[in-house]
């Protein structure tokens, strides 16, 4: 037994789970005095102490004795400083090490199909939009098409996926570029943090890889402003395309800005955020207000506010690993909502009626059965 491996991960995982020496003594059934010998490294543990301790720590006993693979090409940013930083570092470490060896046992390694997809992008201004097209194209995905399935299609890049759920609504995902056994994506699965959420942070992450692996370090932690707002960028292109989310979103005309922005949102499989941030995007002049007055339109609708943490008519969690689930009859899925049935046509031609002028808003409040009110509520959610 190498007794500095030892030392190491058990201050890495008393530390990622906070707890104190003292509480593991008495858990593990030892003197204080003792694991504290072993925890500074002055005693050799016998096998039954490492097993009493690993058993006080709820790990298995190779996580004691293995030493831990060091990423040094990964990009782990978070919106708050992370205790358990190092252990999930670990824990990608050792999940990439048995990936990757299974692939070479199996002969299994997939190719990385999107290499070189950063230099078609080009340098200018628009190269995050242009890098998301390429790597459509390059995954054989139809401009018209959305993404169904983000971890096969990922996988079928090249990309590997991991899942990791870790208590915390400041962190998202991580990458690990391909000198350190990527190229891979890990995202937080956190129950607390939406499905759309993590569809998005795994794009969000493949457009980090695509565009930034010269930024790549295991000891940078502050968030790059530009680099986030490009990967962002290429995540809300790869996921909803402008061409078909200018269609979709021309075809909810005349219903109201809560309602227009769910049903896109449910077409591409993308968080509502995503939508207002395309909104905010393609409408300069509502760009400020656009936030404010969603928010302020669901409560309205809804009776109810919008916190940080949630996801209007949000996707089940199966959505982020399986492309269209089975169906039997007489047993529909949970998880679709009313507004994945409502008919557009006749809302949109009210609403281009009354803005022509032709109609009052009165006969428009008639025409879709609403009280004059909600006319009123209605045609001020009116936006693009």
């Amino acid at each position: 037994m190498n007794n500095d491996v030892i030392v190491a991960n058990l201050k890495r995982l008393r530390g990622a789970k906070a707890i104190s020496q003292d509480r593991v003594a008495e858990t593990a059934g030892l003197s204080r005095s003792a694991y504290r010998n072993i925890e500074s490294g002055k005693s050799q543990p016998r096998v039954r102490n490492l097993e009493a301790i690993a058993g006080a720590l709820q790990v298995s006993v190779r996580e004691l004795l293995e030493p831990v693979a060091e990423l040094t090409n990964v990009r782990f940013r978070s919106y708050k400083k992370l205790r358990t930083r190092s252990q999930i570092l670990t824990d990608v470490g050792r999940w990439l090490a048995d990936h990757n060896g299974l692939e070479e046992v199996l002969n299994s390694r997939r190719p990385f199909r999107l290499q070189g997809v950063a230099a078609k992008a080009g340098d200018g201004g628009d190269r995050a939009v242009a890098a998301a097209r390429a790597a459509r194209a390059a995954l054989g995905l139809t401009e018209y098409e959305p993404v169904r399935d983000m971890c096969g299609l990922l996988d079928s890049a090249g990309v590997k996926v991991f899942p990791l759920t870790v208590a915390s609504d400041g962190f998202f995902g991580l990458s690990i570029g391909p000198s350190d056994g990527g190229p891979a994506v890990v995202v937080n699965t956190w129950e607390r943090i939406s499905v759309e959420r993590w569809i998005f942070s795994a794009a969000h992450e493949l457009g980090h890889l695509l565009l930034h692996l010269d930024d790549y370090g295991q000891d940078a932690q502050e968030e790059d402003d530009a680099h986030e707002r490009e990967a962002d960028a290429f995540a809300a292109e790869f996921l909803m395309p402008d061409a078909v989310f200018r269609r979709e979103w021309a075809e909810t005309y005349g219903l109201p800005l809560v309602d227009r922005v769910i049903k896109v949102k449910r077409i591409f499989r993308v968080s509502y955020r995503t939508v207002l941030y395309r909104l905010a995007s393609e409408y300069k002049g509502w760009a400020p207000n656009i936030w404010i007055h969603f928010q302020s339109d669901y409560k309205r609708a809804t009776g109810q506010s919008l916190s940080k943490t949630d996801e209007p008519a949000a996707l089940a969690d199966r959505e982020f690993m399986t492309a269209a689930p089975e169906v039997h009859r007489g047993r529909e899925p949970d998880h679709l909502s009313a507004g994945d049935f409502r008919e557009d046509r006749l809302a949109g031609l009210v609403r281009r009626a009354t803005e022509a002028g032709e109609i009052s808003l009165g006969r428009a409040a008639e025409i879709l059965g609403l009280s004059l009110k909600d006319m009123r509520a209605l045609s001020a959610s009116w936006v693009g």
